[in-house]
């Protein structure tokens, strides 16, 4: 088996911020993701929410984005593969599809956790 060498330190980090960037650009579900993280942030800032609640906050939003990174690399990478109807292929797609759905609902359920009662507070 060949070995893999990276003769150039911090490349890795390179095709790493260019994955992220393709993400946001070409990506239609990240923006939406994006903006709702945006409001979380600015919600969040507003209520001046606990530093304890920023932390599932943050996990929340990273949660969706790894998320939704992956399905979409599954959905790219399968696409290559075949674009002809293939069942297995379309489990595969709804399977990584659902984990971003989980990993949304969970956001959801974490901002109504934390973002009620910081509401309430203000009355």
């Amino acid at each position: 088996m060949a070995e893999f060498k990276n003769e150039k330190k911090g490349i890795g980090l390179g095709f790493a911020l260019n994955g992220i960037r393709t993400f946001f650009k070409e990506c239609r579900n990240a923006k939406i993701h994006l903006f709702m993280a945006f409001i979380a942030v600015v919600t969040g800032i507003a209520l001046r929410i606990h530093p304890s609640d920023w932390g599932w906050i943050l996990l929340s939003i990273s949660l969706v984005f790894i998320t939704e990174m992956l399905n979409t690399s599954i959905e790219k990478l399968a696409d290559e593969v075949t674009l002809e109807k293939n069942p297995e292929i379309g489990k595969l797609k709804d399977i990584s599809a659902g984990a971003v759905l989980i990993s949304a609902l969970f956001a959801v359920a974490v901002g109504l956790i934390v973002f009620i009662p910081a509401v309430l507070r203000l009355f």
